[in-house]
C-alpha cells in the first residue's frame, strides 16, 4: 500500500513517518510513504500556494491551481484522494478498515482558512478527527496513515496485535501490566502470573467490560448486538457496579 501526503510543511511529517513501527514498515517494504512538498507547485518567485478570499474576510485560502497539479503529480487509477478537513467524515476505526482496503491513499493537508472550493472536484472523501480545528491538516494525515497502516499486512511485528486492540469491538482494551511486579505499592494482580491462560483471558474480558461501562458506556447501549455470554456478563457487571 502507498500513502502521499501532499502538505507545505513536508519536515512536519517526515520524522514521524521515518520513525517507530511506521518507519520499519517502511523500510521492510510493506507499505510506501511519499511526501508531497507543495510549495514546489506553487506560483511566482515565491512559490505562492495562498492568497486572499473572494468576499473578504480574514486569513488566507490555498489556491486550487498548486493542489490541482500536486494532485494531479501523484494519483493513478485506483487512488483515493483525502482532504483533511474539520467538516469531514470522523475517523474511526471502522473507517480505518474501509481505508485500509484501498492500495493507494493521497492525503490532502489544508491549511489556512481552508482550500478553494473548486478543488473538491478532485477529492474523493474529505476525513476529520472531530468536532476541533487545528492549524493544518498534517497531524490529521499522519493518523490516517498510522491508524490505515496498521491494518495492513507485516505492518505490525505481531499480527494479532491489530485484533486485540480497543476499537476493534464494543469493549475497550484491558489494562496491560509488565515489569516490576511492584510499583508505588501497587502490585501486578495475581491472575495475570498465574500461567493458567483461562483464568488469564476471563479477568481481561472482565476488566475490559468495566473499563468500557466506566469510560465509554455508550458503546454497549445496544446490548442484543452483543453475543449472548458477552451481553450476560456485561448486564451482570454493570448491575453490580451500579451503572445505567
Amino acid at each position: 500500500m502507498r500513502f502521499d501526503l501532499i502538505t507545505v510543511l513536508p519536515d512536519a511529517v517526515t520524522g514521524y513517518l521515518e520513525a517507530g513501527v511506521l518507519g520499519r514498515a517502511v523500510r521492510e517494504g510493506a507499505i510506501e510513504v511519499g511526501v508531497v512538498n507543495l510549495v514546489e507547485f506553487g506560483h511566482g518567485k515565491h512559490r505562492k500556494v495562498d492568497d486572499y478570499p473572494y468576499g473578504g474576510g480574514h486569513g488566507m485560502v490555498m489556491t486550487p491551481e498548486p493542489l490541482a497539479t500536486a494532485i494531479d503529480s501523484v494519483r493513478a487509477e485506483g487512488s483515493r484522494v483525502l482532504l483533511m478537513s474539520p467538516g469531514g467524515r470522523r475517523l474511526d476505526q471502522d473507517l480505518a478498515h474501509e481505508l485500509a482496503q484501498q492500495e493507494h491513499l493521497v492525503l490532502v493537508c489544508g491549511r489556512y482558512e481552508g482550500v478553494d472550493a473548486r478543488i473538491l472536484s478532485r477529492i474523493d472523501d474529505e476525513v476529520s478527527l472531530g468536532d476541533f480545528v487545528l492549524t493544518g491538516g498534517e497531524l490529521a494525515a499522519l493518523a490516517v496513515v498510522d491508524a490505515v497502516a496498521r491494518l495492513r499486512p507485516r505492518v505490525l511485528g505481531n499480527a494479532e496485535s491489530a485484533d486485540d486492540e480497543s476499537f476493534e469491538g464494543p469493549l475497550l482494551e484491558y489494562p496491560q501490566f509488565t515489569r516490576p511486579r511492584s510499583f508505588e505499592g501497587v502490585d501486578v494482580p495475581d491472575v495475570l502470573l498465574s500461567g493458567d491462560h483461562a483464568r488469564v483471558a476471563a479477568w481481561r474480558l472482565e476488566q475490559a467490560v468495566l473499563r468500557t461501562l466506566e469510560l465509554r458506556p455508550e458503546r454497549l447501549h445496544d446490548r442484543e448486538a452483543l453475543p449472548s455470554e458477552l451481553r450476560v456478563l456485561v448486564e451482570a457487571l454493570d448491575s453490580a457496579g451500579g451503572n445505567e
